[in-house]
């Protein structure tokens, strides 16, 4: 029995990130086939990024696995739905299709419906290993935690998976399963310098309503610092990235352990360049010390608005002039900051957009990004905003960003707020070094174009 894992993001197909071409491989599918390795399980990892769907087919059915696992989230899942149409036609045999992601946990009877003959409910390392084996025959399905099925025209779904405890009992992630180079190749080519992934820790023990904790749960698990150097060390000695991108969600929740991984990244020789997020109150001069020494050249410090009442409605539990602090702090430091803005966000209204554009304009991040909130399934925002959602397009042929709901004002009145936010700060940047130049000039025109859209939609 052959086991065959990837997933349905194609960069050819994604206009926004052929802009901005960053991408990078999918972790989670190799720390997957690492353990299916390490358990003696073969398998197969196709990535899509930088294939077409047909040439996923191809492979697929060159391969003939009978399981194809297959990791979904709402970005991907209109592509997957596809793809899992295309595997049950009569070419491809019947493969038994699994899903897992975490767009899964609160979509389970609309992703049964399109197709997938079992669900994997998070962490999927043991429960793919597990399922493998009830597949094949050698246990039975009721006896695997944490998936979903089909029987005798029922949904059944097992109890739930119990987490990884000790991370440093999984092996690393298959990373020879993929085109390695494809990414490091496409960094360089467009920003000069090449960039990887590591997961040192899982889970996220904060409480912020528009977040998803479907897969990983609302806890707090981290690796040995000795064993994250030591995967340092051997990307730098294997691939040689110019940085690495730690894709934890809160990279400083833990002096302790930051203290330890400052120690062994030295000891070890492990130093590369990288860059990570976390929160405000999780930094202080000391801290940002020890991440300057390691090779940190570039933190994401989250705020979420400018605006300490929408801060505190999202339950984020943060003050937005520490914040503000922390990012200046960075910034002195000579370390690069970025943050994270988010427009729209139920009861946000107008003078909250103004304090998140002074909040910018003060704080001065070197990098920042901004979306319109948009509640995914399962998140306490989506609760929250059920009972006035307005806008709700058929499931399989859409994400949840196209979901909409009872906002303070119109919804194009939030798209012309994005406009006003970033054309208002690069305005105010560029007037600071060159004064009414024309670039600055430019903006501010944009600026005032985009606050009038916004009085004509409220």
């Amino acid at each position: 029995m052959s086991i065959l894992l990837t997933h349905g993001y194609y960069l050819s197909s994604d206009p926004k990130e052929q802009r901005i071409m960053k991408p990078y491989p999918p972790l989670g599918l190799l720390y997957i086939s690492g353990y299916l390795n390490s358990k003696g399980v073969a398998n197969h990892v196709f990535d899509s990024t930088f294939s077409s769907q047909s040439e996923q087919l191809s492979f697929i059915l060159d391969k003939k696995p009978e399981i194809v696992a297959i990791y979904t989230n709402l970005m991907t899942k209109i592509e997957v739905i596809r793809l899992i149409k295309e595997l049950k036609s009569p070419r491809f045999n019947s493969p038994k299709i699994v899903l897992g992601g975490p767009d899964v946990t609160y979509n389970i009877e609309n992703y049964l419906n399109a197709g997938a003959d079992f669900l994997i409910i998070g962490e999927g390392e043991e429960t793919t290993f597990e399922l493998y084996h009830a597949i094949t025959g050698n246990t039975a399905l009721a006896d695997v935690n944490g998936i979903a099925f089909i029987e005798n025209g029922a949904i059944v779904k097992t109890a739930a998976r119990t987490k990884f405890r000790e991370l440093d009992d999984l092996p690393l992630p298959n990373r020879d399963a993929i085109p390695n180079e494809k990414y490091l190749d496409t960094w360089k080519k467009n920003h000069g310098e090449s960039s990887m992934t590591i997961s040192t820790q899982r889970g996220c023990p904060y409480t912020c309503k528009w977040c998803s904790t479907a897969v990983y749960g609302q806890s707090y698990r981290r690796r040995p610092a000795q064993l994250v150097a030591a995967e340092m060390k051997m990307l730098k000695e294997k691939y040689n990235p110019d940085a690495i991108w730690f894709v934890d969600d809160v990279f400083t929740i833990s002096h302790k352990w930051l203290t330890a991984f400052h120690e062994e990244v030295v000891k070890q020789g492990a130093q590369i360049r990288f860059e990570c997020i976390t929160r405000a109150e999780r930094l202080n001069e000391e801290i940002l010390k020890l991440l300057k020494e390691a090779g940190c050249f570039r933190i994401w410090i989250g705020a979420e608005s400018g605006s300490q009442k929408i801060i505190d409605a999202m339950d984020r539990r943060v003050d937005v002039n520490h914040v503000k602090k922390m990012i200046q702090d960075t910034n002195a430091l000579g370390i690069e900051t970025g943050t994270f803005i988010m427009v729209g966000y139920p009861g946000e209204t107008e003078d909250d957009i103004t304090e998140t554009i002074q909040y910018l304009k003060e704080a001065n991040p070197t990098h920042y990004t901004i979306t319109i909130a948009y509640p995914i399934k399962g998140t306490s925002l989506y609760d929250e905003i059920e009972k006035d959602i307005n806008i709700a397009p058929d499931w399989a042929t859409s994400t949840d960003r196209q979901i909409d709901f009872k906002r303070e004002y119109s919804r194009k009145y939030y798209d012309y707020a994005v406009s006003k936010v970033v054309n208002e700060v690069e305005y105010h940047r560029e007037y600071i070094k060159n004064k009414l130049s024309v670039k600055a000039l430019k903006h501010k025109a944009k600026s005032v174009m985009a606050g009038t859209l916004m009085k004509l939609k409220k």
